[in-house]
């Protein structure tokens, strides 16, 4: 690690390769790391974009240990910070944290390590830097830079701000010759500008890497018992691996919980109604043990560094694109292929407008929310490539990625003009005739022609629209209501979801305008009645020969014991991209295994042994 007391210039970038291959155990950068590295380590301030999975931490982590002093990593999320300190520390690297957790004597401990540089890594909640003990702390040590892990937090507009951010401005104002990094892992145009204009970087370099994540699936299909649906993909597609299911509400994640559990799903729920100790569990279950899902609010996820998440599913409709991106994108960290799958329908719409409509602010507030979903909803209703659709929300092009359900899976698309004139006439009846607004349900029984106990209360089986839509299904007419309200052609009012017209509308009506709509899948087949004892065959790992899998799983189980036995996550001991290579290559010397990309020199002398061990074990029982 660097001396702290040395005063020659900084080391160029042969150095942080070394440091990459030696303490990290990789032989090459990745992208824009090395033009990264070598800016900061050369004192610049950067602002990098890059997406999750994309190797960010190394863009801070080795220009810390190249360059003299300790480096201070800004992070949102203290619960997360022994885990990223228990993961370098496993590499040999000095690291360190400070927060509300900790005791005075652990406090001080790591304050004397800081001002004696015995340590090259220090990890801050953002609201420490209003303690102006913290900023007296830091005065007296030699800070090598400042690194702002998850920047758009600082947005105003982005989806996850956080106060405690703005303050950050103030590490540029006080200690101006030390270099800056903020870094995230998504930003739409705004956000990008929004971030360095509150951390003053607008002078730093830019770096601005590809958001695309080929070996993440993109699939969104129609709800139809979504619970359902879920565990049929977890069994047929994902059945004992690691995974986070997303739901809006904590009643939902509650419910969606227990059923996975019922089922035969290792299933943990995580939401702000917990209590800290239990929340502090089921997250600790799920980074520490394999194969274990959460099923969470938003809340959960941020600076969650667990690289074998094998799907990420969302049973509500996400606020927005960024949101939406930063939550699949935990999702296949280690380069793995990755599910993101998401069940989407009318409810969601109606229900994500009234949210809009009711929420607290100006017009102008309104006004962006309702773009954020607009955004969101297109990318749901898309008949093309959703990855193309993705990555030009934020502002670059691609082609057609041949691995999402649009791709794979063609929609087709139907001239729903009439079928929105009948819809549309309905609504406009209801409001005209009668003075009356209604939501979907009611003006769909109306279309169909169904005498229910409120069409006949109300006289609706009088109105001229009473059964003039009999030649599509209620599951097909509630995709033509959830792609006008997604085309802005019909709207939603008030708390009960009654539906309006807009002034789109018209031009519907008036024959003036075509609607073109996505047409509805058939209805899957229900296949929830399998035994909850029968969880399917676990399938083997992707790209792994079936004849290796013994040995995997042995590495896992090795894995597991030790991370136990240290009171590690298990990926800080090694990647599953890691053990695979290890069970294909075979090493039976510490020279070979220092080939697997991951071994750096730390792991090698302290899990090596026992590694060579154990394979020398399988090929004699072999």
């Amino acid at each position: 690690m660097a001396d702290p007391t040395q005063t020659s210039r900084p080391a160029g970038t042969s150095e942080a390769l070394g440091c990459l291959q030696r303490v990290f155990g990789y032989d090459a950068f990745r992208g824009d790391q090395e033009e990264i590295i070598e800016h900061v380590v050369a004192g610049g301030d950067a602002l990098v974009l890059m997406p999750t999975g994309g190797g960010k931490s190394l863009c801070y982590q080795i220009p810390a240990l190249v360059r003299p002093g300790v480096g201070v990593v800004i992070s949102p999320l203290i619960a997360l910070m022994q885990d990223q300190v228990d993961a370098l520390r496993a590499l040999g690297v000095r690291a360190g944290f400070l927060n509300s957790t900790q005791d005075l004597d652990e406090r001080r401990m790591v304050e004397a390590e800081f001002l004696a540089g015995e340590i090259d890594l220090l990890y801050l909640a953002p609201e420490r830097l209003r303690v102006e003990a913290t900023l007296r702390l830091l005065d007296r040590g030699k800070i090598s830079l400042f690194a702002i892990d998850e920047a758009h937090c600082v947005a105003q507009w982005g989806h996850d701000f956080r106060p405690d951010y703005l303050a950050l401005s103030q590490l540029h104002e006080r200690w101006p010759d030390v270099p800056r990094i903020a870094l995230t892992a998504t930003a739409t145009e705004a956000t990008h500008t929004e971030i360095a204009g509150r951390l003053k970087l607008q002078d730093a370099r830019h770096f601005v890497a590809s958001f695309d994540r080929p070996n993440i699936q993109y699939r969104i299909a129609p709800k139809d018992e979504p619970k359902r649906q879920l565990l049929e993909l977890l069994r047929s597609e994902h059945d004992g691996d690691a995974g986070v299911v997303y739901c809006l509400s904590r009643k939902g994640v509650e419910d969606t919980a227990a059923f996975l559990a019922q089922n035969g799903i290792d299933a943990l729920p995580y939401h702000a109604g917990l209590d800290a100790r239990t929340r502090a569990a089921n997250q600790a279950r799920f980074l520490r043990e394999d194969g274990v899902v959460v099923v969470a609010t938003i809340a959960f996820g941020m600076g969650i560094d667990k690289p074998d998440v094998r799907f990420v599913a969302h049973l509500d409709l996400p606020k927005s694109v960024e949101g939406y991106y930063q939550e699949t994108g935990r999702a296949g960290r280690d380069g793995l292929p990755s599910t993101a799958w998401l069940a989407y329908g009318l409810q969601d719409v109606v229900q994500q407008r009234k949210m809009i409509d009711g929420s607290e602010g100006d017009d102008a507030h309104r006004r962006r929310l309702g773009a954020h979903l607009d955004a969101m909803l297109a990318l749901c209703e898309t008949v093309e490539c959703r990855r193309v659709q993705l990555l030009a929300y934020f502002g670059q092009q691609s082609t057609a990625c041949g691995n999402c359900d649009t791709c794979l899976t063609p929609a087709e698309t139907w001239d729903g003009t009439i079928a929105a004139q009948k819809f549309l006439s309905a609504v406009l009846r209801l409001a005209r005739e009668r003075r009356q607004k209604f939501g979907a349900g009611q003006i769909i029984d109306i279309l169909l022609g169904k005498k229910t106990a409120k069409v006949i209360q109300h006289d609706h089986d009088g109105l001229t629209v009473f059964g003039i839509g009999t030649e599509l299904s209620v599951a097909e007419w509630r995709g033509v209501v959830r792609q006008l309200l997604a085309q802005g052609l019909l709207a939603v009012e008030g708390d009960y979801g009654t539906l309006v017209l807009t002034d789109a509308s018209a031009e519907v009506l008036g024959r003036q305008r075509e609607v073109r709509l996505r047409r509805e899948p058939a209805r899957a087949a229900k296949s929830a009645s399998r035994s909850s004892s029968g969880t399917g065959k676990k399938s083997a790992p992707v790209d792994l020969p079936a004849e290796l899998v013994p040995v995997f799983e042995s590495l896992r189980a090795w894995r597991g014991a030790t991370a136990k036995e240290l009171g590690v996550p298990a990926y800080v001991i090694f990647h599953d991209a890691t053990l695979r290579q290890i069970a294909t290559v075979s090493p039976s010397s510490l020279e070979e295994l220092s080939g697997i990309s991951g071994v750096g020199e730390g792991k090698l002398a302290k899990y090596g042994p026992p590694i060579l061990d154990l394979l020398a074990g399988l090929r004699a029982e072999g």
